[in-house]
């Protein structure tokens, strides 16, 4: 059985990623897909718009096959970590043949030479980068001047791009691991990822976001399947709300300063300046652009607030960015996905885990020869059950249940 790797956030789930899906599995000749999915906090810097379990449910609704989690420390982090997490938990699924991605060039070959120039010459572009950067210009914008002159850049290459340079990212991380998995893309149709109008059937998740905000219908935007689960948890207020993310937010920044200098990514000073945005600010988005300079993108602010609310220690982070995932953490599955997780069983690199109740016999017969992986394996796992908490407090209406969802969720099945 061949199978197809996809790492996705799907927030939500809409016609873009339906035609996704369905490309790679055509394109890749697989018989079935598994999903590598962003949990509670994304790549941006953001909360999901709605759980990862209702997403979960989306995913497998429209054909998705299996879907694990990506771990926290990848999923909300720059592209190069997503990108290499994101990987790795395929590559040790022991069962993925082929990735496929989304691009706005569709240029396989393009995008994997400039791969290849990055891998290569990894040390020269990041010190002629890091020139740029004490320069004044912010990180994507460096990098892509660097790139010109290795490279040979036309303007078609647009590496500004989000899709492109997320693919870019999926192509080194493959050379970085020397995986046999192969690589494929399809050019993305419809909206830009950034659009914020939908004109047609596919949009934009961002665009399908603000409708949603505004109150209009998306119905059209997104599977019927899929629309009825989305529905469903919007009506019930289990969906994040940025007023609530702005008050967790000030909770914490309102206090010692000293309490930031060891967070994840707050450096050079930048800690006054998210103290004082706390003070002066009145909601999530003024709060980021207050903090936002011509060195640091909106995004990066983001992804740090994100750290501040995780309480996320540079000490752990980088320790869990070194050692890559530890554990694939199962969230559904369809009846041709538990075929799939049968051939797993003996050519999975790294535990599976789906009740985390059980989590610390799992990791301790897995890494019982590696004590030190253990105890890091069971400290990625508590940022990923601290985020499902914090998630919790964001959502707009909390059922009464335990905050501890991650203990009473089960594994979903189609």
């Amino acid at each position: 059985m061949h199978v197809v790797g996809l790492i996705t956030e799907y927030n939500p789930f809409h016609n873009g990623h339906l035609h996704h899906l369905q490309q790679s599995l055509h394109i890749t000749g697989a018989e079935a897909s598994v999903a590598v999915m962003s949990g509670h906090f994304l790549q941006r810097g953001e909360p999901a718009l709605v759980d990862k379990w209702v997403r979960t449910e989306m995913a497998l609704a429209a054909g998705v096959d299996l879907v694990f989690e990506l771990p926290f420390p990848f999923a909300c982090n720059s592209a190069p970590h997503f990108a290499l997490g994101g990987v790795r938990s395929l590559a040790a699924l022991g069962v993925v043949d082929a990735l496929c991605f989304g691009s706005e060039s569709g240029r396989l070959e393009r995008l994997d030479r400039i791969a290849e120039i990055l891998v290569a010459h990894q040390r020269t572009i990041e010190d002629e980068t890091a020139v740029l950067l004490r320069e004044g210009l912010n990180y994507p914008a460096a990098r892509e001047t660097v790139l010109k002159r290795h490279a040979a850049l036309g303007k078609e290459d647009e590496l500004g791009l989000p899709n492109n340079i997320l693919g870019i990212e999926y192509l080194k991380a493959l050379r970085i691991e020397q995986s046999g998995i192969r690589p494929d893309t399809i050019p993305r149709r419809g909206a830009g990822y950034h659009e914020t109008h939908a004109t047609g059937p596919i949009a934009s998740a961002s665009a399908i976001r603000a409708r949603l905000s505004r109150g209009e219908a998306v119905d059209a935007l997104i599977p019927e399947s899929c629309g009825k689960i989305l529905a469903a948890a919007l009506h019930r207020g289990h969906c994040a709300d940025s007023e609530r993310l702005f008050l967790a937010l000030q909770a914490q920044l309102l206090q010692d300063e000293d309490r930031l200098q060891n967070i994840y990514m707050v450096e050079d000073g930048i800690d006054r300046r998210l103290s004082r945005a706390a003070l002066e600010a009145r909601d999530f988005a003024e709060m980021a652009k207050a903090v936002k300079s011509r060195q640091w993108t909106l995004t990066r602010i983001q992804r740090m607030l994100m750290y501040v609310l995780m309480q996320a220690r540079k000490g752990d982070m980088e320790a869990f960015v070194q050692s890559g995932p530890l554990y694939l953490r199962l969230l559904g599955h369809t009846a041709k996905g538990r075929s799939v997780l049968a051939r797993m069983r003996r050519r999975k690199t790294l535990p599976v885990i789906g009740d985390p109740a059980r989590s610390q016999q799992t990791l301790g017969r897995f890494y019982q020869d590696r004590p030190e992986t253990r105890r890091l394996a069971e400290e990625m796992l508590r940022y990923d059950l601290r985020a499902t908490r914090l998630y919790s407090l964001l959502c707009k209406s909390f059922p009464g249940e335990a905050r501890n969802q991650d203990f009473y969720q089960p594994v979903r099945q189609v």
